[in-house]
């Protein structure tokens, strides 16, 4: 297996995240010990965001940081531990509202693939950015 970044790296949909993570400076922290929860919003859900919001937020590195922070739990959360959860604190600082009621929902986007495993943690795939309030 590899770490969080190799593995999204890999997966081939989160170019986006990947580079936005490398701007923020984040990749030794993704690839280190953890373990970590990521949720990861693929290419298509960045391509949501409104035009320019990427490119603004590549030159804004603190607030890329936050965003990216925001996605992100500490510990390894598996999908059938996230389901009993109805938040989780994020490395960011503020929480993630969960929703398993009906598919998982963290705050608006749903998770379209749970449990893709990394060496130093877990990847829910996520269909929406999530941006902190």
């Amino acid at each position: 297996m590899s770490d969080i970044v190799d593995v999204a790296a890999g997966a081939g949909s989160f170019s986006t995240l990947v580079t936005a993570v490398k701007a923020a400076g984040l990749v030794d922290t993704l690839k280190g010990n953890g373990p970590f929860t990521v949720f990861a919003p693929t290419d298509d859900a960045f391509a949501k965001l409104p035009a320019g919001t990427v490119d603004s937020l590549l030159k804004d590195i603190p607030k890329l940081k936050k965003i990216l922070t925001y996605h992100v739990v500490s510990g390894k959360v598996m999908a059938a531990d996230v389901v009993k959860l109805t938040s989780a604190k994020t490395v960011e600082g503020t929480e993630l509202k969960i929703d398993a009621s009906n598919g998982v929902k963290v705050n608006d986007a749903t998770v379209t693939t749970p449990d893709v495993a990394a060496d130093n943690g877990v990847i829910h795939i996520i269909d929406t950015v999530l941006i902190p309030a």
